[in-house]
């Protein structure tokens, strides 16, 4: 399979570590060869249609921060759109930057890339949380898979578990811990008594959090999961905006405190129902399967059949994002078969 990657900042350089990683184990297991035929970033590519080294990828972007000093085969300053018309390729693995404001570029390059008959694998929510009918839509039309199971937490697995595993039953809701982020502050809040942007300051230091942390901490990264989920899962048709969102800011240690006495842990909880969009902090108890820790992530699936079933997984991290990446282009793989 030849893949294009678009977007090379921690997710994208993920995807590449894992190539480099597990491609001859793949090849073994499922005779799936990830040829990687091009890379772009935000100022040029890498592209040969022979295929790169994910290695020396890796090493061209961390020293220099771009991939078109990838030795013979860098492209500098040619456009990503450019590039998924002037290359062979699959499959789009898209891993741009989040943006919910239009979903752009993300969208207009999924977009060429299923009108031009190719695969499309992401982990990107901003498209997804405005524009799913219309992906879904483009992808159908073309004949073509659109596989988005890194776009819900992270390692955790949820669309495809929800669509494969529980296929046969009827999913009522899905309610659960969607943001690592914010699960890691309330964490350390509970834990050790501090405030909210003390404990903020330090996800930052320790890289967990970002310099401008809004997306994760006032809910919107978990309510454009609510999202995702309602559309996948649910069969709803609903965009970001129709989520009613409340972030961690003014949770205090005293109420923390408070619910501590009680039995019960405060956590950011997302929650898509057919009569409810929401992303809050909500009590839970203690000892539940929601009273994990750091960035870790869980849901849980109201059904009719199996009644709930609980998930877990490691919510951030590159690899753990990447690692729902390459079980989505396996999916592909075996799909063609």
């Amino acid at each position: 399979m030849r893949i294009c990657i678009i977007g090379l900042g921690a997710v994208g350089q993920g995807v590449a570590q894992v190539f480099a990683m597990k491609r001859e184990r793949i090849k073994k297991d499922y005779g799936l060869d990830l040829n990687l035929v091009a890379a772009a970033d935000s100022r040029g590519a890498a592209i040969c249609g022979d295929g790169l080294d994910p290695r020396l990828l890796l090493e061209t972007k961390r020293n220099s921060g771009k991939v078109a000093n990838y030795p013979e085969y860098g492209v500098p300053g040619i456009s990503s759109l450019e590039v998924l018309d002037g290359v062979e390729y699959d499959c789009l693995v898209e891993v741009t930057p989040t943006n919910i404001e239009d979903g752009e570029p993300a969208r207009s390059h999924m977009l060429k890339a299923m009108k031009n008959g190719k695969s499309v694998v992401t982990s990107n929510k901003g498209p997804l949380s405005l524009f799913f009918r219309e992906l879904v839509g483009t992808a159908q039309n073309n004949d073509v898979e659109f596989k988005f199971e890194a776009s819900v937490g992270g390692a955790m697995p949820i669309i495809n578990f929800a669509h494969e595993t529980l296929s046969g039953c009827e999913i009522k809701s899905v309610y659960g811990i969607l943001n690592g982020t914010t699960n890691y502050i309330l964490s350390r809040m509970a834990k050790e008594g501090s405030p909210y942007y003390q404990t903020l300051n330090e996800a930052q230091e320790l890289g967990i959090a970002e310099t401008n942390p809004s997306q994760d901490v006032d809910g919107i990264d978990a309510a454009c999961k609510v999202v995702i989920l309602a559309n996948s899962i649910m069969k709803r048709d609903v965009t970001y905006k129709d989520v009613d969102v409340e972030g961690i800011s003014r949770i205090t240690p005293e109420s923390i405190a408070l619910a501590q006495k009680e039995g019960y842990l405060i956590k950011l909880i997302g929650e898509a129902s057919p009569d409810s969009l929401e992303v809050s902090p909500r009590l839970v108890r203690e000892g539940s399967p929601f009273s994990v820790d750091g960035t870790m992530n869980v849901a849980t699936l109201k059904t009719d059949l199996a009644d709930d079933v609980t998930v877990v997984g490691r919510g951030a991290g590159s690899i753990e994002t990447a690692s729902a990446i390459l079980s989505d282009l396996i999916s592909i793989w075996k799909a063609r078969g």
